[in-house]
């Protein structure tokens, strides 16, 4: 088990919060944006506990395994283990709860994490209680992702958006948890989002197969359907963020940046035969994807779909688009999940 450490970089974030609460102007409707592992829902819990009156600490921690947050005026709204999404039920449970009296005759706070897996109907039940909370309520939403969030809800918030800190500031709070450890490699596998790497740290030798695979499925060395079929065995998210990593960096490759590479070894003759267009394509197909619930679309037909597209140069990328929630499968194949 760690200790509790601060997370520097959001030092901005709780100035900010505090200012605004000892000057009397509190959001009642907060919306933290960002990457996966910046420390948003470390940074909830934190506002959360402050406008409780449960914490002193200057700046939110990171603490593994995380506690449960625990307070009988915090509501800490996630899926129903074994589902994917966030129904209408679960928030009309909690508005008639916010209804209630508070327990210690002060603040309610409400955490919904992540907001981006709220049913279109879940959505709607809560615009009422976000443009009006009831007595002295704080609504915090939680994503990783703003693409599944109607607008309605993102008008109905005050958005803080959470930016990956700079290398040095997340290398130097890694190495405090753990000194020696190949950092570098973890941070730049995870987007450069410091709580993700930790757990990137453990998946190299994974990452670096997976390399491999998409670096020979591009050469035309390695079916895409036997990649899929392994990559299938994985996280969905995991798998979308990675291609979406490597996507981001041939693009900067090829657009001339320096220092850039391309899933490690890709062969300038593979990279040269790819309209740089469809790279942007390709990365916008895969983020649409990401942005849909998990469990609405048939994951290993996706994945061959987008390796199969990887194959081939992405020749086909820019008559691809999403229907109905389902990436289609080229060459006529129909994905139904």
């Amino acid at each position: 088990m760690l200790n509790k450490l601060e997370l520097p970089w959001l030092g901005p974030l709780a100035d900010a919060w505090l200012g605004a609460a000892e000057g009397g102007r509190p959001a009642h409707a907060l919306l933290l944006a960002g990457a996966p592992g910046v420390g948003k829902r470390a940074a909830a819990l934190w506002i959360a506990q402050r406008r409780l009156g449960m914490a002193a600490a200057a700046l939110p921690g990171y603490q593994h395994p995380a506690p449960l947050p625990q307070h009988p005026d915090l509501h800490w709204l996630r899926p129903l283990e074994g589902k994917h999404t966030i129904h209408i039920d679960q928030i009309r449970e909690l508005v008639a709860d916010l209804c209630l009296t508070s327990y210690e005759g002060g603040a309610k706070v409400a955490v919904i994490e992540p907001a981006n897996a709220m049913t279109g109907n879940a959505a709607n039940s809560l615009l009422k209680t976000l443009e009006e909370p009831p007595g002295d309520t704080l609504l915090l939403l939680v994503a990783d992702r703003l693409g599944g969030l109607p607008a309605t809800i993102l008008s109905r918030c005050q958005r803080v958006t959470i930016a990956t800190p700079p290398d040095d500031v997340s290398l130097a709070w890694l190495n405090r948890l753990q000194p020696a450890a190949n950092w570098p490699a973890a941070l730049a596998m995870a987007g450069n989002a410091p709580l993700a790497a930790i757990e990137a740290r453990e998946r190299l030798d994974l990452t670096d197969a997976m390399a491999r695979d998409f670096v020979q499925v591009a050469e035309r060395r390695q079916s895409p359907l036997d990649v899929a079929a392994r990559w299938y065995q994985y996280e969905p998210d995991f798998v979308l963020g990675w291609i979406v990593r490597q996507v981001q960096q041939c693009i900067h490759r090829a657009s001339g940046s320096a220092g850039s590479a391309c899933a490690g070894s890709v062969a300038e003759s593979v990279l040269n035969r790819i309209d740089r267009r469809n790279l942007f394509c390709y990365l916008d197909v895969i983020n649409r994807v990401r942005s849909q619930p998990a469990g609405s679309f048939n994951v290993q037909l996706t994945l061959e779909s987008l390796l199969i597209d990887w194959a081939q140069g992405l020749q086909h990328c820019g008559n691809k688009f999403i229907r109905g929630g389902v990436l289609p499968i080229p060459d006529g194949k129909v994905n139904a999940s």
